[in-house]
């Protein structure tokens, strides 16, 4: 697939319906667009079965809830469009998003309660997230941005407005020629990429970040689980800055990033190692299990 996002062939599902690609537009005035009021969702089909998927749709109605507004379709309903999606665009390999979000309605100001609820669900095939840094190692810039507090922002929240500071992170971070950024927290605690978590690895120990002010990501809770099966210690928990320089392997998850190695970030080198390699390895063989 070629072109822009907004001129390509294709079907996307826009409440309830299949419509042609080019066709599923919203207005100007959407509440969205203007005050961010949307939440979606990230996810990979491998061999026709999306991985996950319904943890992504209970997840994109809780994001909703988290932003006082509720989807109007079940979690089953979301999982039907999203196979409808891949079905008509005849993939079984892809990136789906689902998107909700508030519309254009009576309300053109902060309060929107009275307008509609509008839920869209658009696939694509889509390669590595971060090109060949899956077997070379990604190089991170350190973002100046830091995530948010919880009492400021609902960070548990898939929410579109939570990502425009990881845009610039990311930008800046590609100005520089690295793949991606690091983002501190609102405390100085080392929190995640711009769209991925991260895990390190120290005397064959696993430390990650913990996950209270930034999403839990399902990728990241996945990668635990297969880590304690393996034996492998586990440590949640709050990292200084400066612990960067003792860590020995370094990688980052997510439903995009999969399982992707860290080369270095900022003044910080890491060795692609035999842990992570293994972890990116059982990754892929369990999705497409």
């Amino acid at each position: 697939m070629s072109g822009g996002y907004d001129d390509r062939d294709g079907k996307i599902w826009l409440d309830g319906q299949l419509v042609e690609w080019r066709g599923a537009q919203v207005h100007i005035l959407t509440h969205a667009l203007h005050y961010a009021s949307s939440v979606f969702e990230g996810e990979r089909c491998y061999g026709g079965k999306i991985f996950k998927g319904v943890e992504h749709s209970e997840r994109l109605r809780r994001s909703a809830e988290l932003l006082d507004f509720e989807i109007p379709y079940s979690v089953e309903e979301i999982e039907a469009a999203k196979y409808a999606v891949l079905e008509a665009n005849g993939w079984s390999d892809a990136y789906v998003r689902a998107l909700a979000w508030r519309g254009a309605g009576p309300d053109m100001g902060v309060a929107s309660l009275r307008n509609p609820v509008r839920l869209a669900v658009a696939a694509w095939e889509w390669g590595s997230y971060y090109g060949d840094a899956k077997m070379k190692g990604a190089k991170l810039d350190i973002a100046k941005w830091k995530r948010p507090s919880p009492e400021t922002a609902p960070s548990q929240a898939k929410a579109a407005g939570l990502y425009m500071i990881c845009t610039m992170s990311k930008h800046a971070a590609e100005a520089k020629g690295c793949s991606d950024a690091l983002m501190f927290d609102y405390r100085g605690y080392v929190a995640e990429a711009t769209g991925a978590n991260m895990f390190f690895v120290k005397d064959g120990e696993v430390h990650t970040p913990l996950a209270d002010c930034f999403l839990n990501g399902i990728t990241r809770q996945t990668v635990i689980a297969m880590l304690k099966d393996k034996g492998v210690t586990v440590h949640e928990r709050h990292i200084m800055p400066e612990e960067l320089e003792g860590f020995e392997q370094c990688w980052l998850t997510g439903t995009a990033a999969e399982v992707t190695p860290v080369g270095q970030i900022g003044d910080y080198n890491f060795e692609v190692g035999a842990l992570t390699r293994d972890v990116a390895e059982s990754y892929e063989k369990l999705v497409r299990a």
